[in-house]
């Protein structure tokens, strides 16, 4: 099958990954639950790919994106349920409903105008939505509706913090919120020293939260700062290996003062460079 950029055969060739018989064993037995997980993975991988600029990778990486949203199209072709048109057709249509002041009638809005009209435009498809599954129109509804929990957790803790703070549920002070941080970690230590397991999960959770809390209010995205923290981790602790490896040496025939002396000597080295 010879390669091209037309989506169609990108389409051609997930037909038959999935052909029975002739295809690939394990693209057959995938399930939209078996491949989720990859599909979560393969976004991260873009949103890495841009933190560091290589668009060479973004290609890559936008294309095993779009791999996973062609997966999925043909195991609900599969079923019966819809194909991939039908999702570009509903995209398409959204971006048409939700821009009206591009597209329709409404022109020349402001941008507090524009977030208004998106969030009532938003209000009406949910509602839509609830109307074709049967929901009654009277159903008690939540601020916090709409939120899905397969975000990843401090994603999901802004959101939800967000929500809460539009009705004023909200710290008005970030020294507030570096308090809040300290009490949860005092209460952190208490649940260690209990040695309830369920209490520290459930304490480790708060001071997460408190700490998603702080970075909102400071406009820091939580995800892209444990990536950054994650990053630096890495190459820090290679610069352990590497040092250990001029020595003849690894990090299982050093110890932890060895180790956290080279772990200073890579923070030095990195402040030069930065200087």
């Amino acid at each position: 099958m010879t390669p091209s950029s037309d989506i169609a055969r990108l389409i051609e060739i997930m037909a038959a990954l999935r052909t029975p018989v002739t295809g690939c064993p394990w693209d057959l037995e995938q399930t939209f639950a078996s491949i989720a997980p990859f599909t979560i993975e393969e976004a991260y991988e873009v949103a890495d790919a841009i933190a560091r600029g290589d668009l060479v990778d973004l290609r890559e990486e936008l294309g095993d994106l779009l791999l996973q949203v062609v997966f999925h199209a043909r195991m609900a072709e599969e079923q019966g349920a819809f194909a991939f048109p039908d999702v570009v057709e509903a995209i398409n249509a959204k971006l048409i409903r939700r821009h009206p002041h591009i597209f329709g009638e409404a022109r020349d809005l402001g941008p507090d105008e524009v977030k208004a009209l998106w969030g009532a435009i938003k209000a009406q498809e949910k509602a839509e939505r609830a109307a074709a599954r049967g929901l009654p129109a009277d159903a008690p509804k939540s601020l916090l509706d709409g939120i899905t929990p397969a975000l990843p957790g401090l994603t999901r803790a802004i959101k939800l913090q967000e929500k809460a703070a539009t009705v004023g549920f909200d710290w008005d002070d970030v020294a507030l919120v570096v308090g809040k941080i300290r009490e949860e970690t005092d209460e952190v230590a208490e649940a260690v020293e209990s040695g309830d397991r369920d209490k520290i999960e459930d304490e480790i959770g708060d001071l997460l939260c408190a700490v998603a809390n702080l970075a909102r209010h400071v406009g820091v995205d939580p995800e892209a700062a444990i990536r950054r923290s994650n990053a630096k981790f890495e190459r820090r602790f290679r610069f352990i290996e590497q040092a250990l490896r001029s020595q003849g040496k690894t990090p299982a025939d050093s110890d932890l003062e060895e180790m956290d002396g080279l772990w200073n000597e890579a923070k030095a080295a990195e402040r030069r460079a930065a200087e």
